[in-house]
């Protein structure tokens, strides 16, 4: 028997659209560098992106064309997201800190008809440009006064499309499992793969993440996402503030700490996320010029653990709360968040930044369960490591182009994530199965010493790393950046780890460096520092 209820599909246009007709009047307010700021309406952003829509129809682009984009997070970028996916065509968010033969290959790959290009990046597009045939149209997202010279052909301005387009554009209706969004993993192993995520997969997500224990969204929010709309899709949160009605404030090149202070302070930022190398990069800042955020309350932190030394800082110093979230490409990425029970109030503060260090519970629609190396389910006691599976509504079955990803026989997604899970559903990530150290058949986890190595107060930023031994198979190497003004001594940092993890567990050096090399995703890129340190002989402990 069916239900009577109506059949309306779950589209990514409706999110727009709502914003629209409830929210029409709040802000999307996007930085431009040097201290200027756009600043429209919801309303104003539908009505663009319509204009977009008709313009691209006009051009010939038709549902399941790749439509590329090579920018940074602003409101062209944001009206891009809609105009695309609502005229069911599929917006590629091409990642343009991947290396340039990864670039070429992401575009070639999806078979892009047409890109949209930020002047930043008109000579990163000049040099794939002529490899990827398949491409139609490319588009200066600008206006016509501040188009650059390039080599580009046919270059078209966004602005004159949107002018000579017809505002009376209707959204089509869609099925719902249509493809929406391509994103491409980062490619640390072998070449990026592509992932597609449907309007349903991407409507679901995000009522999901804006729910009080996953990312506690409203119209109250200010939202400033520091990461950028070409990763991830910005964690979901372009499509979050439109559905709860928040305020949207996109950074875009200006990533530095002076510059994101200056833009919450005017802006009155309540909430933002990024990666936790940033935040740690805020926090010295609002240290060493002694600031303090007079309405930023909450960060979210993703794409690696952040240090219970980060979270203390910032919420012992400043209010500011932060919150752990885990997912991945694949999994669009929000699968867990972290968030206090109403027991937790009774705990004692110890043991609460203990739970905060945890990456945190699934959302609703998410499954997830540990298995060990024969695929047996482990226990969600807080003790028993095995690998991440998952499995839900907006999770990868298979990749762009029909490549399988690792599934379980049954179907679960395989994270490559080591971990433990709780009594009550709390995950924390013991390490990627890669990164993981093997000593004489145990594990040690890099990310339990890199939190250690980053809660002394010389330590700026700090990697563990597996190198060769002769006897143990594997032994831990700590490199660290040390903070500004301050020197990392050997000695003293080792003996640090002393009582907080078995001895064996120590590593067996430390490596000063001026900087830790990081992925395209904001991830360090500890396949470059093995690499660079397989030859490393400890000094002696």
């Amino acid at each position: 028997m069916n239900s009577s209820m109506m059949g309306t599909p779950l589209l990514i246009s409706s999110l727009i659209q709502h914003a629209a007709n409830v929210h029409g009047t709040v802000e999307v307010v996007s930085a431009l560098g040097g201290g200027k700021v756009h600043r429209y309406s919801y309303a104003q952003a539908h009505s663009r992106s319509r204009r977009l829509a008709a313009a691209l129809t006009a051009l010939g682009v038709e549902a399941g064309d790749r439509v590329a984009t090579l920018a940074w997070s602003g409101y062209r970028h944001f009206e891009t997201y809609y105009a695309v996916t609502g005229m069911g065509a599929v917006c590629h968010t091409v990642n343009p800190k991947l290396f340039v033969e990864q670039v070429r290959y992401t575009m070639q790959h999806a078979e892009d008809a047409v890109v949209l290009v930020d002047a930043d990046f008109v000579s990163l597009l000049e040099q794939v440009a002529p490899s990827c045939p398949a491409i139609r149209h490319l588009i200066f997202m600008g206006a016509r006064g501040d188009m650059p010279q390039t080599t580009l052909p046919n270059l078209l301005c966004y602005e004159d499309l949107l002018a000579n387009a017809d505002d009376n554009f209707e959204w089509p209706a869609l099925d719902e499992d249509a493809a929406a969004y391509l994103s491409y993993t980062s490619g640390t192993t072998g070449n990026p793969k592509g992932v597609l995520y449907s309007h349903r997969s991407t409507i679901l997500h995000t009522y999901s993440m804006a729910l009080p224990d996953s990312m506690n969204l409203s119209g109250a929010s200010v939202i400033a996402p520091v990461i950028q709309l070409f990763h991830v899709n910005a964690f979901g949160l372009p499509c979050a503030a439109p559905l709860t009605g928040a305020k949207l404030v996109f950074p875009g090149a200006a990533l530095d700490p002076a510059s994101l202070f200056a833009l919450f302070e005017s802006e009155r930022v309540t909430m933002t996320a990024a990666v936790p190398t940033l935040w740690q990069q805020f926090l010295l800042y609002m240290q060493k010029d002694e600031l303090r955020p007079s309405t930023l309350k909450h960060i979210v932190i993703g794409g690696s653990a952040c240090s219970p030394a980060l979270i203390k800082s910032y919420q012992e110093g400043y209010g500011i709360q932060i919150r752990h979230v885990w997912g991945m490409t694949e999994t669009s990425p929000l699968c867990v968040t972290n968030s206090f029970r109403e027991k937790h109030a009774a705990w004692s503060a110890e043991d609460r930044y203990a739970l905060q260090g945890k990456q945190g519970r699934p959302l609703f629609g998410v499954q997830m369960k540990i298995i060990d190396a024969d695929g047996n389910t482990l226990p969600n006691d807080g003790r028993a490591c095995g690998e991440l599976v998952v499995r839900g509504p907006w999770i990868c079955r298979e990749y762009y182009k029909g490549t399988t990803p690792a599934l379980t026989p049954d179907g679960w997604f395989i994270t490559g994530d080591v971990v433990s899970i709780d009594a009550d559903g709390y995950m924390q990530i013991t390490d990627r199965s890669k990164d993981v150290i093997k000593t004489g058949g145990e594990w040690i986890s890099s990310i339990q010493l890199e939190n250690i190595a980053l809660s002394h107060n010389s330590v700026a930023e700090a990697a563990v790393i597996a190198i060769p031994h002769p006897k143990w198979d594997e032994r831990p190497l700590l490199v660290v950046v040390a903070r500004p003004g301050e020197q990392v001594d050997r000695d003293v940092l080792l003996a640090h780890f002393r009582g907080k993890v078995a001895n064996w567990w120590i590593p067996d050096d430390v490596v000063s460096v001026d900087n830790l090399p990081y992925t395209a995703t904001g991830k360090v890129e500890k396949k470059r520092l093995r690499e660079q340190f397989k030859d490393h002989q400890p000094s002696g402990r």
